[in-house]
């Protein structure tokens, strides 16, 4: 097989505008270890809006390889993936490659001896009483190629299996002797007659497809789970795939095979289709043809029935991702996204970043901003310079061109890098998340964003924050928006309120627990109290704040935390370690915990902490176990036994939605409180 031209038809398969970033880069990084010239990535890259003169060439110079390189393979599953089976080699093994099919269980049959070969073939179709039918001898040339006649059709199944038993070592004293050519079989029982009214069960189809390899036909039969009883190799140029049909008679099993048929078809496999009919032949596994063996190579492979094909197929035609198999990737791993924020975020990933209302998040963010299209550190975090859209909620025009100036200058950047940051001020014109991600996915197409900051989502947000079925919804929009534009997602959202010291930073988000859940990074700042006698010795200005920063991450180990000061209009590391040892407010250890006398002065302040350990503990739900809402009180001090009683007279005595039921509280089912 000419692997070079087979590549570059997969090349033409694959829309350069539907990639990502790093699969364009997959694609680039495989054509290079190939020995293909850096002209074939950009010509093809041109068909993208994206595209920019001379990038190709500056990235094709850094690739250097590596001790697992990506190859070609890449670029074939990747077109394959778009349905794309190469038609232009004829491509038969040669009979000493080894072909391999991974089914459910490991099958060995094409170890098995000729005879052995030929009894498991009958056993896996045929019931011991029914009628084969097989041509050996009866066969005539017309200039062209060798055709089966009738054959014979006059013993059954059980007959020919206890015969090849008996004659263990040689086939052809129960079959007779065959021609050059090889022999054939029918995979349905018949009966009187070798026409498709003599047969008595229409068990199986046979699907052929000699126009593509025979690597291309067994990964095909394998990508579509076809529910295959026996597969044999032809001795040729194709896999015979015995296919599990279970029509009840003639009509439903033309029809079965047309489904069959026109879905192959429908993704890059040209059926023969003069194998329509039930009585058709097909190669007989044990047996010769042209000094090559028709091997049994697998039997019950892919899916168990017809019908369970059919639940396969439904999945395969839906918008889904397909299922797959690590065992077929382990040599050829689909490459990372690479890293926007060193150690903290990948291109393409999702990340919030929470913390109280008015603690500088938008300062922040624009920091953050300003550090991905410069390429700077962010807080000891390396940035990959990048293209940034920072789309602004909350604050005026002009506020926003003020800080980001501001920025700027506390920087140093006379120059900012021009276009590597953009600006979207939707003060005014917000909308539900829903409505706005089509109107940016269109702003942002062919320019070729790497990251996308929305600041701040209180004011797109959709749904009840407390639902977490709602909140995944809204949730889902920042996915689309990944998925669409390639870029990494980052997000504001502010605290719940009441004391957050005694919380780990992902409880600390107002709402449901999926802001827990959803992003791939959590960036939290909680405040740091400065005890009022060290702050003429801590800072220089007295407007300067303290501020922890700490993470929760899914792709990465967690980083450390981070311990800073702001000092307007910064957010800078703090050298000395003294932020290191204070207390953050709503540290328990200040004694600011839920529930201890004195500290909760007013039924407002009750239900509020109640509110708040509520939302972290049911999740979304409309209730959960008073014991975990103890349990999760408890880590403020207070005993177990303690907090039960007060939060039992708190909701006893103070109106609110809470109901405590058997153990059970819940939330806004006011019915049967007394």
């Amino acid at each position: 097989m000419d692997s070079n031209k087979n590549i570059l038809e997969a090349l033409d398969y694959i829309d350069v505008s539907t990639l990502s970033y790093s699969e364009w880069i997959a694609v680039g990084m495989a054509l290079k270890s190939e020995g293909f010239s850096c002209s074939v990535w950009d010509n093809w890259s041109k068909n993208d809006s994206r595209y920019k003169a001379n990038e190709c060439e500056r990235k094709w110079d850094s690739f250097n390889g590596s001790k697992s390189p990506i190859t070609g393979a890449t670029i074939m599953q990747m077109a394959k993936d778009r349905g794309y089976l190469s038609f232009s080699d004829s491509g038969a093994l040669d009979w000493n490659d080894e072909i391999l099919y991974d089914g459910k269980e490991e099958d060995n049959t094409h170890k098995l001896s000729p005879t052995e070969q030929l009894i498991t073939y009958l056993e896996t179709l045929f019931h011991d009483d029914e009628y084969v039918g097989y041509v050996t001898d009866d066969v005539w040339n017309d200039g062209e190629k060798y055709n089966p006649g009738k054959g014979y059709f006059d013993r059954t199944a059980g007959e020919l299996i206890a015969s090849l038993k008996k004659h263990k070592d040689d086939i052809g004293a129960v079959i007779g002797d065959w021609k050059e050519c090889g022999a054939w079989i029918r995979f349905n029982p018949i009966e009187g007659g070798v026409k498709n009214e003599n047969v008595t069960r229409f068990g199986y189809a046979l699907v052929e497809c000699d126009e593509v390899s025979l690597v291309e036909q067994e990964a095909a039969y394998k990508k579509y789970e076809l529910p295959i009883a026996c597969l044999v190799y032809s001795g040729g140029k194709s896999l015979h795939a015995i296919v599990k049909i279970d029509a009840p008679n003639f009509e439903e099993y033309r029809k079965r095979v047309g489904i069959l048929y026109s879905f192959l078809e429908n993704h890059g496999l040209k059926i023969d289709k003069q194998n329509k009919n039930p009585s058709r032949l097909s190669r007989m596994p044990g047996v010769t043809r042209n000094g090559k063996e028709q091997t049994l190579l697998a039997t019950n492979i892919g899916r168990t029935s017809w019908n369970d094909w059919l639940d396969f197929l439904e999945g395969e035609e839906d918008e889904l991702a397909g299922i797959e198999y690590p065992a077929d990737l382990i040599d050829n791993r689909p490459p990372l996204a690479p890293e926007l924020i060193g150690g903290l975020l990948r291109k393409g990933h999702k990340m919030i970043v929470s913390g109280a209302s008015k603690s500088g998040k938008s300062f922040l963010l624009i920091e953050l901003a300003i550090s991905i299209s410069e390429g700077l550190d962010f807080l000891d975090f390396k940035c990959q310079k990048s293209n940034v859209l920072y789309v602004n909620l909350e604050i005026d025009r002009p506020s926003c061109f003020d800080r980001i100036f501001k920025i700027y200058d506390a920087l140093g950047i006379k120059k900012p890098t021009k276009g590597a940051l953009s600006v979207w001020n939707l003060r005014g014109h917000a909308m539900p998340l829903d409505k706005l991600v089509p109107k940016l996915i269109r702003r942002t197409k062919g320019r070729d964003f790497d990251c996308i900051i929305i600041d701040p989502i209180y004011k797109v947000i959709t749904g009840d924050e407390n639902n977490a079925s709602e909140m995944g919804y809204f949730c889902n929009q920042f996915d689309r928006i990944a998925d669409e534009t390639g870029a990494s997602v980052i997000y504001a959202h502010h605290h719940s309120k009441g004391a957050q010291g005694g919380k780990t930073a992902q409880d600390r988000s107002s709402g449901s627990g999926v802001f827990a859940r959803d992003p791939d990074a959590i960036v939290d700042l909680i405040e740091v109290e400065i005890p009022d006698e060290q702050k003429a010795e801590l800072v220089d200005d007295q407007t300067d704040t303290a501020w922890r920063m700490s993470f929760v991450t899914r792709d990465f180990a967690e980083p450390k935390n981070r311990n800073i000061w702001f000092k307007y209009p910064l957010h800078v590391m703090d050298k000395t370690d003294k932020v290191k040892k204070m207390l953050s407010r709503g540290d328990p250890k200040l004694n600011l915990k839920q529930f201890k006398d004195g500290s909760i002065k007013t039924n407002e302040d009750k239900l509020e902490e109640i509110e708040d350990a509520f939302n972290i503990v049911a999740m979304g739900s409309d209730s959960c176990d008073v014991k975990d809402i103890v349990e999760y009180l408890s880590g403020n001090g207070d005993k177990p036994d303690t907090i039960r009683r007060k939060l039992y007279r708190t909701i006893k005595e103070i109106e609110s939605d809470f109901v405590i039921k058997d153990g059970v509280i819940f939330k806004g089912r006011k019915e049967g409180k007394k």
